[in-house]
């Protein structure tokens, strides 16, 4: 069993930045991967940023590309997305998951995930 809390959402302004953390708790799997899922109201679940652990490796959403950094910290058992230049159509609930298979083919499914955060509100204004 793991669990995932989100942290760090907000009220910025167009152009501003923000700093989501993910702080995990239970279980640790040596081959995982992390991602941030974003979700606006009435539209999916859309994948935003993924990890995978053991090799670093990160994928990014076009979208975002650029923009955003998801980076972990061993120490803390803990993933954060770094925002910079957001943008209003950024306005989601963001949440992360774990993928205990680190399956890196299937990053940006959410599908893939098997744990998730109750999610973190960023709104981004005009």
């Amino acid at each position: 069993q793991v669990q995932l809390v989100e942290s760090g959402g907000g009220l910025v302004q167009a152009g501003g930045s923000l700093r989501l953390s993910c702080a995990a708790s239970g279980r640790t799997f040596s081959n995982y991967a992390m991602g941030w899922f974003r979700q606006a109201p009435g539209k999916e679940r859309d994948f935003v940023a993924a990890i995978i652990w053991r090799r670093g490796t990160t994928y990014y959403a076009d979208s975002v590309k650029g923009r955003f950094t998801i980076s972990g910290d061993n120490a803390k058992n803990t993933v954060y997305l770094q925002m910079n230049s957001l943008k209003p159509e950024d306005t989601a609930v963001y949440y992360c998951a774990v993928d205990v298979g680190g399956i890196s083919a299937t990053y940006y499914r959410s599908g893939t995930y098997d744990y998730w955060g109750q999610g973190t509100q960023v709104t981004v204004s005009s």
